[in-house]
């Protein structure tokens, strides 16, 4: 996070707090800049709650946009303020850093015990997969567009996305997905439903696409192979589905 964002971040959600601290009985939710202005600070302290940022004073925030509205003397050199800023990024990339270490820790021993379950195959690769619901249908090649129907968790059972939970299958071309989804589709048949477990350095490894799935996860989906599109048709339905899952595998 880039010093000023953090900063822009700390300010309005923490001027939210301030004034929820002290005038919650006095705010209006009713016009539309209301209910944007709400709305920012509601996601900047979602953002802050995941960077950790669980000690800011929120009446210290108050007093420093008091200030500069009502144009007095700040209180703080602009050098201290630099180097309080730096120390708060500081405390947020060890939090980062901890976190990363830890599920990298979990996953890793997730996998361990999980591999040893019956019915838990795990290839070359690392990937895991048992087989829900066997079925004796073509195989997807690289080049395919195959039609699945999928729901992915976090190892502590947290569903971040799911096609089945919005009651409607996807296309996906199958080397357009993340590295575990490829090497499983091709493990498939049409109208089977496996269980992938999938080692992070086969998903997103040390990034995170989103804040609900965080660097390093281990993800595991249940996944349903409908069909596998004819190439013309498929070219003829791309457009139609860009969008259609918010978390999907995509690499």
């Amino acid at each position: 996070m880039k010093q000023h964002r953090l900063a822009a971040a700390v300010a309005l959600v923490t001027l939210v707090l301030a004034g929820c601290d002290s005038q919650t009985s006095s705010v209006e939710l009713k016009t539309p800049a209301q209910k944007a202005s709400y709305g920012i600070g509601l996601n900047m302290g979602k953002s802050l709650a995941q960077e950790g940022m669980d000690d800011l004073d929120s009446k210290a925030v108050a007093l420093g946009i008091e200030d500069a509205v009502g144009k007095k003397e700040q209180k703080i050199k602009d050098d201290d303020l630099v180097a309080a800023f730096a120390d708060l990024q500081k405390r947020a990339e060890e939090r980062m850093t901890k976190m990363n270490a830890e599920a990298e820790s979990a996953g890793k021993k997730f996998l361990e015990e999980n591999g040893k379950k019956e019915g838990v195959v795990t290839t070359a690769s690392g990937l895991q997969y048992q087989i829900v619901k066997k079925a004796e249908g073509a195989q997807p090649k690289p080049t395919d567009v195959v039609t699945v129907h999928y729901e992915g968790k976090l190892i502590d059972g947290k569903v971040f996305d799911s096609s089945i939970e919005r009651g409607a299958p996807i296309d996906l071309p199958v080397s357009g997905v993340i590295p575990g989804w490829v090497e499983g589709l091709q493990l498939m048949h049409v109208g089977e439903k496996v269980k992938l477990f999938i080692p992070a350095d086969l998903a997103y490894g040390a990034q995170s696409p989103s804040p609900t799935i965080p660097a390093n996860s281990v993800l595991v989906f249940d996944l349903e192979l409908i069909a596998i599109k004819d190439p013309a048709k498929a070219a003829a339905d791309a457009g139609a589905q860009a969008d259609e899952a918010e978390e999907a595998p995509a690499k």
